[in-house]
């Protein structure tokens, strides 16, 4: 199993991440040397890519999460049965796929016809994240997708509601994309524009990932099509 992110090597997600498989048997970290947050689906294909390999099945990688699974299933673990990006910290929901780092790293694996999972934990405003909370949580969604049929060319998409804790009973909800935009608008300073928007406050449709998520406090689960 190989395991990514597009927080960079040393991100506390990826860390949860390894720990909440640690029973599940090899893993393989190949993961960004440093943070690739919102870069999508970059591939680099002009220039060399370096790779160090830190310890044994643990690569560092200056390149982003989608060239990470590439050069994780054509060259480090070829023929692994799973590859898994994440934790991130925040929730990648809805339209946020498509400029998702994390996303992209399950994406690029799914083309390659490895199955794969993104895995990402949304912070309300104004919270922190409960890392052991999170690893807990994860772990147990994680189970349960590892064993369900992952249609070919499709990829698992999570996200943990927030706040969580150790105890809380956490509901598994499958369901649809959300494809709302976003409410944000621009902040001009003669040339310069600033984004101005807060996810906190997004438009959402009853029943789909990011209302699941946000106003249920349920685990979002939603099986994404390449193509989508």
């Amino acid at each position: 199993m190989i395991l990514t992110n597009d927080d960079g090597f040393d991100a506390p997600g990826l860390e949860a991440l390894k720990m909440a498989l640690r029973r599940t048997g090899a893993l393989t970290v190949v993961a960004p040397d440093a943070p690739q947050s919102g870069i999508g689906h970059r591939v680099t294909t002009a220039a060399q890519i370096e790779v160090t390999r830190v310890e044994n099945n643990r690569y560092r990688v200056r390149g982003t999460p989608a060239d990470c699974s590439r050069i994780a299933l054509k060259k480090i673990a070829p023929g692994s049965d799973w590859l898994i990006a994440g934790i991130n910290p925040g929730a990648n929901l809805g339209s946020d796929i498509y400029h998702s780092g994390t996303v992209a790293a399950a994406r690029e694996a799914a083309i390659l016809g490895c199955r794969s999972i993104a895995l990402s934990q949304y912070i309300s405003a104004g919270g922190t994240i409960d890392w052991q909370a999170t690893q807990h949580h994860a772990g147990k969604v994680l189970k349960v997708l590892l064993d369900r049929p992952l249609p070919a060319r499709h990829f698992w998409n999570v996200n943990l509601p927030h706040p969580i804790s150790l105890n809380d009973r956490l509901s598994i909800e499958f369901c649809g994309l959300d494809t709302c935009p976003h409410r944000y608008d621009f902040n001009i300073d003669n040339d310069r524009y600033l984004y101005q928007g807060s996810i906190h406050d997004r438009p959402r449709e009853p029943g789909k990932d990011v209302a699941v998520c946000f106003d249920q406090g349920n685990i979002a689960v939603t099986c994404i099509p390449l193509g989508v």
